[in-house]
């Protein structure tokens, strides 16, 4: 059988990102290495919902680099927005928007509702593909309940962490330490049904 361990593309460049799934998928024994490694830029994320988006960055990163490869699209959905700004989280303030700014807007769009309204999903989509073509990738979905907070709070994590607050928890997610993120978040959750995926398919082996 083919050894999928040596190396599966990731396909973002996104530090936090790499650093968060090299954590997740650890105990895994598959080697996580970057797009960028490659020079190879993002695919256009022109899919309706996170499973498109996920799919579509997947099957580039595999088609340009000839590995394996694992993609995630994760948002942030806001009841009191009617789900915004979903798939459009990271370009909710607009092409190019880093971090700072999306964070401004979302808390702009949501100036004036009572906390108790505020109530928020983070959504994690992982897919993972052996090839470009495969016809049935691995998909796995996880979700983290929150509220937005009246302002940011905390200097870690990445994307709308500092204002998405777990009342469980008392703190933000951008509060938490990378460990403790890394056992509650939506990208953990995700992450762990992947690896019951990948094991139940013989693609790595078990714990």
């Amino acid at each position: 059988m083919t050894d999928y361990r040596d190396r599966w593309v990731l396909a973002s460049g996104n530090p936090g990102k790499l650093n968060e799934f090299r954590a997740l998928l650890e105990d895994t024994g598959l080697r996580i290495v970057p797009q960028s490694n490659f020079g190879l830029d993002g695919a256009a994320e022109t899919g309706a919902s996170f499973v498109e988006n996920a799919l579509i960055k997947a099957r580039h990163a595999a088609a340009s680099t000839g590995l394996p490869a694992i993609a995630d699209d994760s948002g942030l959905t806001v009841d009191a927005l009617d789900g915004a700004p979903g798939v459009r989280s990271a370009r909710f303030a607009g092409p190019g928007a880093d971090d700072a700014a999306n964070v401004a807007r979302l808390l702009e769009a949501i100036g004036g509702i009572a906390e108790d309204r505020r109530t928020a999903r983070f959504h994690c989509v992982i897919v993972a593909l052996t090839h470009a073509g495969v016809p049935a990738p691995l998909i796995a979905h996880g979700e983290w309940i929150g509220r937005i907070a009246l302002r940011p709070a905390g200097s870690g994590g990445f994307g709308y962490d500092p204002v998405f607050y777990v009342p469980a928890l008392g703190a933000t997610a951008a509060e938490l330490a990378p460990d403790v993120k890394n056992s509650v978040s939506h990208r953990y959750r995700a992450a762990r049904r992947l690896k019951a995926l990948l094991r139940s398919s013989g693609l790595v082996g078990r714990p």
